[in-house]
């Protein structure tokens, strides 16, 4: 070995170990190491920091922005609250919420698609009586199953396409990954849904999935029927159905100010009456979404949206000497002066009877306000209020629903017959979403994974030092070696268990970019295609299904499912080895040697 190859080793090395250590946070990692390797010499200082204006860097950056979009129009809101009923059996509700999941991450990034589909699943589990976790880890295993299909849905297949391209000239095509892909998906799919779910050890339902919040999570609120709204003519005990299907109680109806007592259940709706809810924040907002209803009478939506910055919902604690406290948030003018609406309130255990907006507010309310995006802080401070933590609360753009999908579909179309490269169609849609409002232009960067970015932008550079050094070619040989005498599937095969074995404890875009020059050498070096390597290196690297730390969608419902560490290869072993036999077979089908 060079002298290059054996700090390179030490380097990767290192990054490994601390990886599986866990003290340090994997993008510090990566990036200390890459500038030990320039000072060491063995990255080329010019090429220092290629790896953040790299394709799969951007790509990445960017997939995480439009699904933020696409949640944001509620094109989620409107597959989940049609497709999602909690009287449905478990295998059922599994095999659904699979489906969704597995499209979904198709088509976006699948860390995304699962942080939008947990809490419907949490929320779905909670009706019917169950613990979340009988479900949780199915519906992860899934959206990992299918970010393979397409060039976007996960970042080993980015990372992939760009070394391909690098090495071979032209990178793999948005679709080139469903046939295989495709296939695995469906078959882990199928195993996840009739049996998987069953081999899950059955949590805590006291504790699996708790909230700490959900003590105060509960609001009454209001909400508007717009002019024109399809609910106009219909009876209240009517949205009886809708509003169980979205966890939202109705306590009421607000007219000309005044609440109906009485026969309110039998009152027909007009324009401009207020709905008296009691719901979460998340609820409320797909309730609201769902039928079409308004924030607030006209004057005070006007004052509202008259800045355009987008809209963010906040909570905030009423401290004893708040400006608030002892007053209504009409008395104090919040909607023409902070341009604020009051959306709820949450009062340990007191339902609240009047009209919300003329209810005096006391030490110790929690509210739920609706303010421009960008001016949470300030209207918290101007009321004297303490911010509750931070929950991810956001406010769907349901009306730009389709002009969301509509843009992100014309641009995976144009990406995949090649008539603009991908980065590129991506930003056009990032810059569609921001000029038509549907995600606040103070808001794009807070949708990106910061220590994502910085892990691929540090191992990039590394990567290709080691490809440049021969270390990849030293280790391919190594491994042709090793399987000397077997067949090239099986050689096939080998590479894809070291692969896979590697993602279940170190990060998967770190295996990647490691595994996939070194399946191009073993290619080269037995005098085969590197296609079918490359491929079996990318389903490997997404399949990482026996703890909770080789994939981020396993990290996330960790906590929320109620699992431990151990509880993942008991589902995870089986799918795995269902992965390899179905995925090695396919590869050599539809990418022949």
């Amino acid at each position: 070995m060079t002298s290059d190859q054996i700090i390179l080793f030490a380097l990767f090395g290192a990054v490994f170990a601390l990886l599986l250590w866990g003290r340090f946070r994997y993008d510090l990692v990566a990036f200390s190491a890459l500038l030990a390797g320039v000072v060491l010499g063995v990255v080329p200082t010019k090429d220092a920091f290629s790896g953040f204006g790299h394709s799969a860097t951007l790509v990445v950056a960017l997939v995480l922005v439009v699904s933020a979009g696409l949640v944001r129009s509620g094109a989620v809101f409107l597959i989940t609250r049609t497709l999602v009923d909690a009287s449905r059996s478990l295998g059922a509700h599994i095999t659904l919420m699979g489906a969704i999941g597995g499209i979904l991450s198709a088509f976006m990034n699948n860390v995304a698609a699962l942080a939008l589909l947990m809490p419907v699943d949490i929320q779905t589990a909670r009706k019917a009586g169950r613990a979340p976790g009988l479900s949780l880890m199915p519906l992860s295993f899934a959206t990992i199953l299918g970010g393979m299909v397409t060039l976007i849905g996960t970042p080993p297949n980015i990372i992939i396409a760009s070394i391909r391209g690098e090495a071979l000239g032209e990178p793999f095509s948005m679709f080139d990954f469903a046939p295989v892909g495709g296939v695995t998906a469906l078959a882990g799919l199928v195993f996840v849904a009739l049996i998987g779910w069953r081999l899950i050890p059955q949590p805590d339902a006291a504790k699996a999935g708790a909230d700490p919040m959900d003590e105060f999570g509960q609001y009454v609120a209001e909400l508007t029927v717009p002019e024109g709204s399809k609910l106009i003519g219909r009876r209240l005990m009517e949205l009886d159905d809708e509003a169980e299907k979205n966890d939202v109680a109705i306590l009421g109806l607000v007219r000309n100010g005044t609440r109906l007592y009485g026969t309110q259940r039998s009152s027909v709706i007009t324009d401009h009456d207020a709905l008296v809810l009691e719901a979460t924040p998340e609820a409320l907002d797909e309730f609201r979404a769902a039928l079409g209803l308004s924030f607030a009478e006209p004057d005070r939506e006007q004052h509202l949206t008259a800045e355009g910055a987008g809209l963010s919902k906040i909570e905030i604690v009423v401290p004893e000497n708040a400006r608030i406290a002892g007053k209504t948030t009409m008395a104090i003018g919040l909607a023409w002066r902070q341009r604020s609406v009051l959306m709820g309130i949450s009062r340990a255990g007191e339902t609240i009877r009047h009209h919300v907006r003329k209810t005096e507010i006391r030490p110790g309310d929690i509210l739920l306000l609706l303010v421009p995006a960008g001016s949470e802080a300030d209207v918290t401070e101007w009321l004297g209020c303490l911010p509750l933590a931070e929950r991810g609360l956001t406010v769907t753009q349901d009306q730009k629903v389709w002009l969301a999908i509509g843009l992100f579909a014309a641009a995976v179309a144009a990406a995949s017959f090649g008539l603009v490269y991908l980065p590129v169609a991506l930003g056009l849609v990032v810059v569609g979403y921001v000029l038509a409002k549907i995600v606040p232009l103070s808001e794009i960067y807070t949708h990106i994974e910061w220590p994502v970015v910085v892990l691929l932008g540090s191992m990039i550079p590394l990567g290709a030092a080691l490809d440049s050094s021969g270390g990849t070619e030293l280790i391919a040989g190594t491994l042709v070696n090793l399987t000397e005498g077997l067949p090239a599937w099986a050689v096939l095969t080998v590479l894809m268990v070291v692969t896979m074995t590697l993602s279940d404890v170190l990060n998967n875009t770190a295996t990647t970019i490691v595994a996939a020059p070194v399946g191009i050498q073993m290619a080269q070096a037995l005098g085969k295609n590197p296609d079918p390597f490359l491929m079996a290196v990318a389903v490997a690297a997404s399949c990482a299904f026996l703890t909770p730390i080789g994939h981020k969608n396993n990290t996330l419902i960790l906590g929320p499912g109620g699992y431990r560490f151990g509880d993942y290869w008991r589902i995870g072993l089986p799918l795995e080895v269902l992965v390899v036999a179905v995925s090695i077979p396919a590869i050599l089908v539809f990418w022949p040697l």
